[in-house]
């Protein structure tokens, strides 16, 4: 998170006390407008949030809205258990399902750092008895990445355990994999499966010699202060799990579930400020130590795409899913377990975080996300913006403006709106021009949409007896030929 963010606390009418980051008086919004701007986002998803409650009939809902390091606004609607009228808190727990894969790729990756492990090491290397039915008779051995990356063409599960409730131990695990035939071979589409994700997990165990629910203690959750996370216990503070409405109007209560030898794929346990603090995690930078996991280097490879949907609409990283919406990229995940469905989405780029738990089946915690994260979310991350550094507008400048000639074609320099721009004029469309940053000097700076060009290099002119006679970008130059 920026260091020139400052905190303030201030109540938005509810009974959760939270915390604005308000940006330095160089930002484009002042003090009281963000504050004002903020108050008035949460107003309108709280009463959207509360009408959703009413009309779908939902039982309850925790949601949190994270700005780097800060939770900043967390509240809780409806009832955490229906027949007790126990209310929803920020400390209620929740079957997380599926986020308990992000833990997973974290350990793995924390291992990985370590030099204990490689991400294209054959799977076999540490589980001997990982064998099963191939879907080709030459297909490659499954790596790590490919556990973690939903790309190894295994089945989606072990079992028959999302019907009957029952688990597998890691020694049926074991027991089970032989008979198990893969679909597809590794790389082939990106497929789904919570049985890869249990094999990563008794990976871990294997490397490291103790539990997977001991490792995340020791080396996310007690680095974190997540105090409240746990795998695969009970919890008073639990909420009551229940299922989709029937056509009756009725819901079933779910049981406590184990998923015992599956845990690492879908057994954890947790809650809004819990999560709020492993959102915060993917924001830090530096080196691994104290409460930063992993160090940037391994988040940043944790956050891009490394497998691609068939349908080129979302990829994989490895632990996170990655999209993109209305041209802004967000990584997250969602999980569903008996009676919980819960999301996590985050705009890596503002440091913006959502987290949405829910205590049923039929919430579609991935769509209050999104309206979370468009209402409240985009209000903070205006609030919290710094207005960039720039370098004001010399109206010397404009003597660079004018025709380079190189090897591969012309390029112009013009000025537009006060800002130097370069085009290629022999190009069959316009497109977006290349804008020439300054950074100082009479230097510039490529800034491109893409990046097949010298994109980030530095531009500077030369001059000879007081007139430009040429552009250098990058590595190359051209002459000015008027």
């Amino acid at each position: 998170m920026s260091s020139s963010r400052t905190m303030l606390a201030c109540t938005f009418g509810m009974t959760f006390l939270s915390l604005l980051l308000i940006p330095p008086a160089s930002a484009q919004l002042t003090e009281a407008e963000s504050e004002s701007s903020v108050e008035a986002q949460i107003e309108l998803f709280s009463n959207w949030m509360e009408g959703q409650i009413e009309i779908r009939n939902l039982p309850g809902i925790v949601v949190g809205v994270i700005s780097g390091d800060d939770l900043v606004w967390a509240k809780g609607f409806g009832y955490a258990d229906l027949e007790s009228e126990r209310a929803m808190e920020t400390t209620t727990r929740f079957r997380m399902a599926s986020h308990s894969k992000l833990f997973t790729a974290t350990a793995i990756m924390q291992l990985r750092e370590q030099g204990k492990i490689r991400l294209d090491d054959p799977v076999t290397d540490y589980l001997p008895w990982f064998t099963y039915k191939m879907a080709a008779p030459d297909d490659p051995p499954i790596t790590i990445e490919h556990l973690l990356t939903h790309s190894s063409g295994l089945p989606r599960e072990a079992s028959s355990h999302w019907t009957d409730f029952d688990f597998p131990t890691e020694e049926e695990v074991r027991e089970l994999i032989g008979n198990r035939e893969a679909p597809f071979s590794p790389e082939v589409r990106w497929k789904y499966s919570n049985l890869a994700y249990t094999i990563a997990g008794l990976l871990i165990e294997e490397v490291t010699g103790v539990s997977w629910a001991r490792y995340l203690q020791q080396n996310i959750f007690d680095p974190l202060n997540m105090t409240a996370s746990s795998v695969d216990m009970p919890d008073p503070k639990m909420a009551t799990g229940y299922g989709r409405r029937m056509p009756d109007g009725s819901r079933q209560i779910f049981p406590f579930v184990d998923a015992r030898g599956m845990a690492a794929a879908t057994g954890l346990t947790s809650t809004v400020e819990d999560m709020a603090r492993f959102v915060s995690a993917q924001f830090r930078e530096g080196a691994r130590g104290e409460d930063r996991i992993l160090s940037t280097a391994s988040l940043r490879e944790m956050h891009r795409v490394r497998m691609m949907e068939t349908t080129w609409t979302r990829g994989q990283g490895i632990g996170f899913s990655v999209q993109r919406r209305d041209g802004t990229l967000y990584v997250g995940h969602g999980g569903g377990y008996p009676g919980y469905t819960t999301n996590t989405t985050i705009q890596l780029d503002s440091e913006i975080g959502v987290v949405v738990l829910t205590n049923t089946n039929d919430s579609n915690p991935a769509q209050i996300a999104q309206q979370l994260m468009a209402t409240v979310g985009v209000a903070i991350a205006e609030a919290t913006a710094e207005a960039p550094e720039t370098v004001s507008w010399d109206p010397a400048w404009e003597r660079f403006a004018g025709v380079y000639r190189s090897r591969g074609g012309e390029t112009r320099v013009l000025v537009l709106n006060e800002r130097l721009v370069s085009m290629n004029p022999w190009s069959s469309s316009i497109g977006e021009p290349t804008h020439l940053m300054p950074i100082g000097d009479g230097t510039f700076r490529m800034i491109a949409r893409t990046g097949g060009g010298a994109v980030g290099e530095i531009v500077r002119f030369i001059e000879e007896n007081g007139k430009v006679v040429r552009m250098i970008t990058g590595d190359s130059y051209s002459v000015r030929i008027r």
